[in-house]
């Protein structure tokens, strides 16, 4: 019994305060409504943060509460749950075990180095340039579980001393999992984030018959435009501080590669097998760029998680065993009670606390406001998921954004964005997590460069959006 109160000790303390919260007065200016859905959004945060029962657990208690707390039809929470941006993150999670099922791990290793040479240094901004640009597409967990093998392989071909594995370990591991978290920003299939800002955005703003809310509309494509150049940016920055960082004594790989051409040369050349896998993610890719505006992002990844049944590259036992469903209830319920803080007040009550706290400051309004909530999303990215945070974080920063005489969009797209600054722990986006298992990589490793990868992506971002997205009319 007292291992179970030790262990579950966030989840009692998080009950006796929205017991608390529950039965004090409400606060002047939200509705007993709305007051019940923040106590709600209290408990899930911290039980996001803390973790002492499983994610998705949370999730459905997000779903009992609405119905126990709030009074609502079963029927509706269940409707509310199922958004398109929920059917994208289910498809693509599915699209990235199909992937990863046919192992090309190695053979990208291979076309990395015939592009790059042997150079370290030239191969590490390879390595970032390669799963970044897949990472942008695909996911970042998916890709750095398919490139950690990639740099293992060379690492291990590269050098026997400990020491040299070591900085050269830190070099290629954190080329991963930074230039993966960067990228995630790029598309809106880089991250489920993404996915749901796109939904606030539309459920928020968007009217069909109303040519002033088209903006709010946003597609696939307009997405990248305002996004992928930020990315594009941010990728030799980073090469140059990790660099600058973490020094290495192995500059030059020639052996490496040259074991790894033979490995591959083992294998064989490649399949059919392989170039219809490559043919369907690639009609899946143009899919979402041409017609997700019209059908949704949502049903194009499920079609392409379809197709790749039907062509026998996956089998459903793979993607039921491989895919986390608990991530989808997750982001759906989060979601779900974000539509309920914006209904009820909730989340523009939060927001007018927020502004008296930024107007005195002179961070109201314009480009101070959008470095504040890139500071708060930052802040709150690195202790959840940034989908969790993004889901927490839309409806208040959204309701900001009007108050403020600000433009959602560019609110919003700062949110979903910075997000991804999840630059200071292991456990802040999962490419980081995926490369830490390694075993190479420290904490500290992380605080040591994360502060510099925040402060330049801080740098950039604002800079574009105070002279980039003018350019491109947000």
């Amino acid at each position: 019994m007292v291992h179970y109160l030790r262990e579950k000790r966030w989840f009692i303390i998080t009950l006796l305060l929205q017991a608390a919260m529950l039965l004090g007065p409400v606060p002047d200016g939200v509705t007993p409504e709305g007051w019940r859905v923040l106590v709600m959004t209290v408990g899930a945060t911290i039980l996001f943060i803390t973790e002492p029962i499983p994610l998705p657990a949370v999730a459905l208690l997000i779903v009992l509460g609405q119905v126990f707390l709030l009074g609502m039809d079963s029927s509706d929470v269940a409707r509310s749950l199922m958004k398109d941006s929920v059917l994208f993150i289910m498809g693509s999670l599915m699209l990235a075990v199909a992937l990863v099922k046919q192992k090309l791990d190695k053979r990208l290793a291979l076309l990395i180095v015939r592009v790059t040479g042997s150079s370290t240094y030239r191969i590490a901004f390879g390595i970032s340039i390669f799963s970044g640009v897949l990472a942008s597409f695909i996911g970042e967990h998916t890709v750095a579980a398919m490139m950690l093998p990639v740099a293992l392989s060379l690492l291990q071909l590269g050098s026997g001393d400990p020491e040299k594995q070591r900085g050269l370990a830190v070099l290629l591991l954190f080329s991963i999992s930074y230039a993966c978290a960067m990228a995630g920003i790029g598309t809106p299939s880089g991250g489920a984030r993404n996915a749901i800002m796109i939904d606030y955005l539309r459920d928020f703003f968007y009217a069909p018959d109303d040519p002033a809310t088209w903006e709010y509309g946003v597609s696939y494509l307009k997405w990248m435009i305002y996004a992928y150049p930020v990315f594009l940016v941010q990728l030799p920055l980073m090469h140059l501080i990790l660099r600058r960082t973490f020094r290495t004594d192995v500059l030059d790989l020639g052996p490496a590669v040259e074991r790894l051409k033979e490995q591959v040369g083992d294998e064989g050349a490649l399949t059919g097998r392989h170039y219809v896998a490559i043919g369907l993610f690639l009609f899946t890719l143009a899919g979402w760029v041409l017609f997700s505006s019209r059908v949704g992002m949502g049903t194009i990844a499920i079609l392409g998680a379809v197709l790749f049944l039907v062509a026998g590259l996956v089998r459903w036992q793979d993607l039921n065993s491989g895919v986390n469903w608990g991530v989808v209830w997750l982001y759906a319920a989060a979601i779900s009670l974000g539509a309920q803080m914006r209904e009820t007040g909730a989340a523009a009550w939060v927001a007018g606390l927020f502004m008296d706290g930024l107007e005195p400051v002179g961070l109201g309004s314009g480009i101070g406001l959008l470095g504040a909530v890139m500071v708060l999303t930052t802040l709150i990215t690195n202790t959840m998921s940034n989908g969790a945070a993004v889901a927490v974080l839309g409806p208040v920063v959204l309701s900001i954004a009007v108050g403020a005489d600000t433009n959602p969009l560019a609110v919003g797209m700062i949110t979903a964005m910075s997000s991804a600054f999840a630059y200071f722990t292991v456990i802040g986006t999962p490419a980081s997590t995926i490369v830490h298992s390694s075993g190479y990589l420290t904490a500290g490793d992380f605080l040591r460069v994360g502060w510099r990868m925040a402060l330049m992506s801080f740098i950039v971002l604002l800079a574009a959006s105070k002279i980039y997205w003018p350019l491109v009319g947000l």
